[in-house]
């Protein structure tokens, strides 16, 4: 998707106040954005098309773009400012100057409940309810959205103590159990960390998911979607000593991951494109039975909508169907290679029963393994994202 010549002409009106201009910057990119690329790339694009705009310019525009799409489609027959001030009033908790300026009446400091009564309007912004995944409290969930999910680091073995050293006194944080640790999004770690590989960039709950994995000194494990790899270093942090095997179908993805895999120092592995939906699978496999196999499936990732919340917007209700029956194919291909005894980890970051208990069914049915747990991992209660991990053991 790239940034039109008309769309890269913003005029900036010497005669208007810096706020109006910055709702014209918003209303430009919402109207020139159509959802086929992440919107955190188009706003980079666009950004670049108008290089007049300074740091803090582009800061306040993008906020009041994530305010908007926060909304979903929901008030939908708003002017498009009425609907970029209304999410930016049911986002924001504190003084906001840009509101003072267009709507000096609203007390942005209310309670997300008062707001909503000042207005007079009723919450309803998912429009997917009717296909969650059981024990998800719709109304939080979707409440949740308004909030961008906080930053949160996976200390490596041995470096919390190090890591709390250089945030203690500085910067404002929390830290979670063991060994996690949580920031304000949008906290660049690499400038208070100078070690990337002290740490991984790593969600809450993806990082409880590691709590499944039991692996063994000397077993092979597969991470078969692995994308970036942020599992399979979790994995290895917990066992040093097993044969990991890392594949994904896009070269791109695993070029990233051996890039990830270097600043961790981590090189004790293999990993190879593969098409896992693929009836010549086996022929491309370097070995036919492992211990663990972990399934990090594609999937809606309407788990971390908070994080991306165009998605609202621009999903299709019928992608669902299209998922659950991608992951069962690949499921389907990727059961045969765990050997008997061995556990498979199934993990989505989608809350649509579709793509998460439905495919437990799946897997105990049809594949016939033995579901020893699953369930949703909540996160939007947590300023995290929401996943779903099954655990399943093929009976030797």
């Amino acid at each position: 998707m790239k940034i039109t010549k008309k769309e890269a002409s913003i005029p900036i009106f010497a005669n208007m106040t810096r706020w109006e201009n910055y709702i014209i910057a918003a209303e430009k990119i919402i109207t020139g954005y159509n959802g086929s690329l992440p919107l955190h790339h188009y706003l980079k694009t666009f950004f670049k098309a108008h290089p007049h705009m300074g740091s803090r310019d582009r800061k306040r525009v993008q906020q009041l773009v994530y305010h908007f799409f926060r909304l979903g489609n929901w008030q939908q027959n708003l002017p498009l400012k009425e609907r970029i001030l209304l999410g930016t009033f049911l986002c924001e908790q504190g003084p906001d100057e840009l509101l003072t300026f267009f709507k000096p009446e609203w007390d942005v400091t209310a309670s997300f409940e008062d707001k909503l009564a000042a207005l007079g309007l009723q919450w309803s912004v998912f429009p997917f309810a009717k296909h969650l995944s059981a024990g998800i409290d719709a109304e939080q969930f979707t409440r949740s959205f308004l909030q961008q999910p906080k930053l949160f680091l996976r200390a490596r073995p041995g470096k919390l103590a190090a890591i709390l050293r250089l945030l203690e006194g500085n910067y404002v944080y929390e830290q979670i159990g063991a060994n996690t640790i949580a920031l304000p999004n949008g906290t660049k770690t690499e400038l208070i960390i100078p070690d990337k590989s002290w740490y991984e960039v790593q969600d809450l709950s993806s990082q409880e998911t590691g709590l499944r994995f039991h692996p063994k000194a000397g077993e092979h494990w597969w991470d078969c979607c692995a994308a970036s790899g942020g599992k399979s270093i979790l994995l290895h942090d917990l066992q040093p000593a097993i044969h990991l095997f890392a594949s994904d179908v896009r070269a791109s993805i695993l070029e990233n991951l051996r890039k990830r895999f270097a600043e961790a120092g981590l090189k004790n592995y293999s990993s190879k494109v593969l098409d896992l939906t693929s009836p010549a699978l086996r022929a491309s496999m370097p070995r036919t039975q492992f211990s663990g196999i972990i399934l990090d499936a594609p999937c809606s990732g309407s788990g971390t909508w908070g994080r991306t919340p165009e998605s609202i917007t621009f999903f299709k209700e019928a992608q669902i169907s299209e998922y659950a029956a991608l992951q069962k194919q690949i499921a389907r291909n990727v059961v045969p290679f765990l050997a008997p005894g061995g556990t498979l980890i199934y993990i989505t970051c989608s809350v649509f029963r579709e793509e998460n208990e439905e495919a437990v069914a799946f897997l105990e049915q049809v594949c016939g393994l033995k579901i020893e747990e699953s369930g949703i991992v909540s996160g939007y209660q947590r300023n995290a994202d929401t996943m779903f991990v099954a655990v399943a053991r093929r009976e030797g």
